[in-house]
């Protein structure tokens, strides 16, 4: 029996196997592969000043840019990049907003500016005064508050001494409160603008007043009478030629009876905030002999309308900046 079950065992253990094993294979269950997350690359920035990433030299803004003006302004990137060694490129856009926002996106480099634009782009942060457009020799020039002789304002100005008689513009100015001005144009820092923002600094309510459209034609409008009772112009609008053979009399019959400070500037040439210090003063030195050489100084005046120049900081346009700050007007519809 024993010797039966020995015979049978490789038989019965095959048998065994064979039933416990599954009648068909079973289906793989499919594993999704996983997709490897990519990890961000950061693709190379050109360094600023390079073949690739040049520094943009924005000209003066213009929608009809002349030959001259082109040609001139790759001069100029030329001559700054013999200067500094780093790479410059000269751009034109049709306007100053345009060329604000370049700074801010980082599309501009150094430019010229109005000053209400600059101190849009200064307020903004993204640039720094670096040199100031001067007429003869002077930074700034100021405004003054003009009336007709007959109607017997009191003037707070001597004509003999060229300066006001007081300090003070609420003494000088209150006399036209709830009076109706003429102002040259929305957009004039003489004709508007600083005057508004320092009868504002005053406290002085207005009547709606009249834009003329012209300094000149302020002068005329107080002239005539009966269309304002004050006016306001740059220092001295009533010097024009054309005033003064159109008006022989017009000193004695339109009057001076308040200056402002001289606190308007004229054109800033500006550098974006994002400029290295090293790059920035070479850039001032450069600007400095293209102006003393008379072989090159046409160069900036074609490209950027600027005859004369001086290496200025942020600092001294505070009193300016207080001024349009308390004119309370949308900067940003001032400009185009």
């Amino acid at each position: 029996m024993i010797m039966l079950m020995k015979k049978l065992f490789p038989f019965l253990l095959l048998l065994l196997i064979s039933c416990s094993l599954p009648s068909s294979a079973p289906q793989a269950t499919a594993t999704p592969a996983q997709i490897p997350t990519p990890t961000p690359t950061l693709q190379p920035t050109a360094q600023p000043g390079s073949d690739q990433n040049p520094f943009i030299l924005a000209l003066a803004p213009t929608t009809n840019p002349s030959a001259e003006m082109l040609e001139a302004g790759n001069q100029l990137a030329a001559l700054l990049e013999k200067a500094t060694g780093v790479r410059f490129r000269s751009v034109v856009s049709s306007s100053e907003k345009d060329i604000i926002k370049a700074f801010e996106i980082g599309n501009a480099d150094v430019g010229i500016l109005s000053p209400i634009a600059y101190t849009i782009a200064y307020n903004n942060q993204d640039v720094r005064a670096a040199l100031a457009s001067t007429r003869n020799a002077e930074l700034f020039y100021g405004a003054q508050f003009i009336t007709r002789t007959k109607d017997n304002f009191t003037s707070y100005y001597d004509p003999i001494r060229n300066e006001n008689t007081t300090f003070d513009p609420f003494e000088a100015l209150n006399q036209l409160k709830d009076k109706k001005p003429c102002w040259s144009d929305a957009a004039s820092p003489s004709g508007y603008v600083i005057p508004l923002g320092l009868l504002n600094q005053a406290k002085i309510k207005l009547r709606d007043g009249a834009f003329v459209e012209g300094q000149t034609t302020v002068v005329r409008a107080i002239y005539a009478g009966g269309i304002c009772d004050f006016g306001a112009t740059y220092i001295d609008a009533r010097t024009n030629p054309a005033l003064e053979s159109e008006y022989p009399d017009v000193f004695r019959q339109v009057e001076i009876i308040w200056q402002t400070p001289k606190v308007i500037p004229y054109e800033v040439i500006v550098v974006s905030s994002r400029m290295p210090a090293d790059i920035e003063r070479s850039l001032l030195r450069a600007f400095v002999d293209i102006m003393t050489n008379p072989e090159t100084r046409p160069l900036v005046q074609t490209a950027l309308g600027a005859d004369e120049l001086q290496i200025v900081q942020d600092a001294i346009y505070a009193d300016f900046r207080k001024y349009l700050e308390s004119s309370e007007l949308d900067l940003s519809e001032l400009i185009k």
